[in-house]
């Protein structure tokens, strides 16, 4: 991207967002943090993120894209949460995607950069292992959102990567197409940011969808790969 872009995060106060807000600003852009209370917002200005209000769960498509007004790309990094709510994952991981997606295009926004989770392709249970109602219904979530993005007209790229940990940034990392040799595994939340970072500043990232682990690559060397794949 050129100097000083404007990035929608929508679900700005998150765990990866929060450490996205920080390498964006780092990285020369003004990152504007979408987020459902106005009581982050001291927090996230602090940051060097404009704040503006957006209800995920109860917007419409029309009310992401004027929350979007005057930005060049969105980053989808919201979720639903741990909190055992299966609602939410179709109301969050899902709708929420779509209608950022629907937002960004009635906004003229091209550029959109998902986060979402290792594996979601996969049969549930292949392993032999139970599978709770809870996780089905995100892993679904996740996958019928990555499918969507795909099948639309926008510049993508989807980032999936494994177990999150608040461990510290590493600056390095395991990327690449769900079909090589990347393992499931952990990965530092300040680490899925900065490739998210780098995977904006990358127009050949457009188009990719990349497993995301903790690794040996130094992130940039990482996504440099990837595009070659």
């Amino acid at each position: 991207m050129s100097e000083k872009q404007r990035i929608a995060v929508v679900g700005g106060h998150g765990q990866v967002a929060r450490h996205l807000l920080d390498a964006l600003v780092a990285g020369g852009h003004r990152p504007v943090a979408l987020v459902r209370r106005d009581e982050y917002r001291d927090e996230l200005e602090a940051q060097g993120a404009e704040v503006r209000l957006l209800d995920i769960e109860g917007a419409d498509a029309a009310t992401f894209a004027a929350a979007f007004e005057g930005c060049d790309a969105v980053v989808f990094a919201a979720g639903g949460g741990p909190d055992g709510n299966i609602e939410r994952k179709r109301t969050v991981d899902l709708e929420g995607s779509l209608k950022s997606v629907e937002g960004a295009r009635q906004a003229g926004i091209r550029r959109f950069v998902q986060v979402s989770a290792i594996g979601v392709d996969r049969p549930l249970g292949d392993d032999g292992s139970e599978v709770s109602e809870v996780w089905r219904a995100y892993v679904e979530a996740k996958r019928d959102a990555d499918a969507a993005l795909r099948g639309s007209d926008l510049d993508w790229t989807i980032v999936r990567p494994g177990g999150l940990t608040d461990d510290p940034a590493t600056g390095r990392v395991a990327l690449g197409p769900s079909d090589t040799d990347i393992q499931r595994g952990e990965v530092t939340r300040a680490d899925v940011a900065a490739v998210l970072a780098a995977v904006l500043d990358t127009p050949a990232s457009v188009g990719h969808q990349w497993d995301l682990v903790g690794g040996d690559v130094p992130v940039a060397e990482a996504v440099a790969s990837a595009v070659q794949r």
